[in-house]
């Protein structure tokens, strides 16, 4: 996506009452520091009041001191399992838990409303992991943290994978409410795969919807997993309808205010 397009995608936001914001982007090496805080600098200009949350991976201290300068205050950093082993089953060798967990504390101290998290069902996890992930949240205290099932991904070296349950999901998102009362806690996207997915969440503790308004032929190029349903939904002419559906589960929708973690 060029700048322009986040800009309308931002000022979209802005019109349907969002007041935070959130770029999400793989670990691409194209987009040095100073392209992304040319990117935050902008968005923080012409909205100085919204929240502007990145989900970019791991990078150096550095960096993330230069993108929290230019306007960056939330970050997404999954630690994606709190058990040395487990983590390197899943990741290259040159991936470690401890890069992972340093990154996590360098945005909190920096002053970053952190996230953390984890997916359910990853391969070779045990319920030791997803203790293990319970309580490194405990221990960590993020402001938010993303939970959602395993999801297979073809092309991948997990693609013939089962999907994670969405049941023990929900489960760990209703332990993780408990154990963070405060906490920012996403419907998560990946529990659209399941009928009702988004509404048992939010009955289960989840208090946060995060609807794409990013243009489908930019979202083409940035599929995070294959046949993912309910695409026209969370197009930003649909967002009423996603708003809707909150509403039928029982709840009553914020719009107007950034949603400041509490903890």
């Amino acid at each position: 996506m060029s700048l322009q397009q986040i800009l309308e995608c931002c000022r979209t936001g802005n019109i349907l009452g969002f007041r935070t914001f959130v770029l999400q982007g793989g670990e691409d090496p194209w987009f040095t520091d100073e392209k992304l805080c040319e990117i935050v600098r902008t968005i923080r200009a012409e909205f100085p009041h919204h929240a502007i949350t990145l989900s970019v991976g791991e990078r150096s201290r550095k960096s993330y001191e230069a993108l929290f300068s230019a306007g960056a205050n939330r970050y997404l950093l999954r630690h994606e399992s709190a058990l040395d082993s487990h983590y390197a089953a899943l990741h290259p060798p040159a991936m470690l838990l401890s890069e992972r967990k340093k990154c996590l504390c360098h945005l909190k101290k920096i002053g970053f409303e952190t996230g953390a998290g984890f997916m359910v069902g990853t391969p070779f996890q045990t319920p030791e992991c997803l203790l293990a992930d319970l309580r490194f949240l405990q221990e960590l205290r993020p402001h938010m943290v993303g939970i959602g099932p395993f999801i297979p991904a073809a092309n991948t070296p997990f693609a013939n994978h089962p999907m994670g349950d969405v049941k023990l999901t929900l489960r760990m998102v209703a332990l993780t409410r408990l154990l963070l009362p405060a906490v920012l806690l996403p419907a998560t996207t990946a529990l659209t795969l399941a009928d009702d997915g988004r509404k048992q969440a939010l009955m289960a503790g989840a208090n946060v919807i995060m609807p794409n308004l990013s243009p489908p032929e930019a979202r083409e190029r940035y599929l995070i997993y294959n046949n993912k349903p309910n695409t026209d939904d969370e197009r930003a002419i649909y967002v009423g309808a996603v708003i809707q559906n909150v509403e039928k589960a029982g709840f009553v929708p914020k719009m107007g205010v950034r949603g400041d973690s509490k903890v």
